[in-house]
C-alpha cells in the first residue's frame, strides 16, 4: 500500500524593515522570485514594524539597523519577544563591533553587509531556515577574532599606517563618500568626473583593503580607523 505523499511545505513568509527605497524593492524582488519564500509585510520604519508585528505572522524578519525613527536592533528584540520561532537576518552598512554583537546577542543568526549581490539575499535566507547562520566574511572574521581573543578586533597601527600609505588622497575620499552611503553617481558629480572613474578609484580601494564588496570596505575601513575625515574633503584634489 503506498504512502500518502506529504503536502507542500509553505513558502516562508518574510517581514522587510529597510528605510532607503531601492534597497527595499531589490529585496523585496529578491524574495518574490523565490518560490519558498514570499512576503508578508514591508516597511519602511520601526514603529510601523513593531505595530505590524503584534498582530501580523512572519517566519523571517530581514532589517536594517540605521532606521529613520530608531534602531533595528529594537525590531531584533521586539520580534524575539513576540515571535520567538521567527529567524532573523540584518542587512546593514553598519559593520559597528559593538552593533553587531547587540544584533547577535538580541537574536540574530544572520548579519550581511550592504553591497552584497540583492540575488544572493534569497539563498542566504533559505540557508538560515535550514540551520545556517550567514555573515559577511568580514563580520565572521570579526566574530571569531572576538570569541578567539575575548577582546574587541582591531587592526595594528602598523597595518593601519601601511594600508593608510597605499591609498591616495582621491581614494581616502571616495572611501568617506562611500562610508556615510553616498551612491557612485553622487559622488562623481561631487567630485566632477565619471561614474566609470569611481569605480576604478573603488576596484583599486578594494584591492588595498582585501575586500569584495562595498560593505566589506567600509567593514575594513573602519576596523582599521581610516575614517577620520570630513566630508569636506571633497574639495581637495587628488
Amino acid at each position: 500500500m503506498s504512502q500518502p505523499s506529504e503536502p507542500d511545505l509553505a513558502p516562508a513568509r518574510v517581514l522587510v524593515v529597510e528605510d532607503d527605497a531601492l534597497t527595499r524593492a531589490a529585496l523585496c524582488l529578491s524574495i518574490e522570485a523565490e518560490p519558498s519564500l514570499t512576503l508578508a509585510a514591508v516597511f519602511d520604519n520601526m514603529q510601523a514594524a513593531l505595530d505590524w508585528m503584534l498582530l501580523g505572522v512572519m517566519d523571517v524578519l530581514l532589517t536594517d539597523l540605521g532606521l529613520p525613527d530608531g534602531s533595528g536592533i529594537d525590531i531584533i528584540r521586539a520580534c524575539r519577544q513576540l515571535h520567538p520561532q521567527c529567524d532573523i537576518m540584518v542587512l546593514t552598512m553598519s559593520a559597528d563591533e559593538a552593533n553587531v554583537l547587540a544584533c547577535i546577542e538580541a537574536g540574530a543568526s544572520g548579519y550581511l553587509l550592504k553591497g552584497a549581490h540583492k540575488s544572493d539575499i534569497a539563498r542566504a535566507v533559505l540557508s538560515m531556515r535550514a540551520g545556517g547562520a550567514p555573515m559577511s566574511p568580514a563580520i565572521a572574521r570579526m566574530v571569531l577574532e572576538r570569541i578567539r581573543t575575548g577582546k574587541p578586533a582591531a587592526a595594528s597601527s602598523d597595518k593601519k599606517a601601511r594600508t593608510e600609505s597605499q591609498l591616495t588622497k582621491r581614494e581616502k575620499t571616495i572611501l568617506d563618500l562611500i562610508a556615510r552611503g553616498d551612491s557612485y553617481g553622487n559622488i562623481a558629480s561631487m567630485l566632477s568626473v565619471s561614474v566609470g572613474t569611481v569605480q576604478t578609484h573603488i576596484k583599486s580601494i578594494y584591492g588595498k583593503l582585501s575586500v569584495h564588496s562595498r560593505g566589506e570596505a567600509v567593514f575594513e575601513a573602519q576596523r582599521q580607523g581610516l575614517l577620520k575625515r570630513s566630508a569636506d574633503s571633497v574639495a581637495e584634489n587628488p
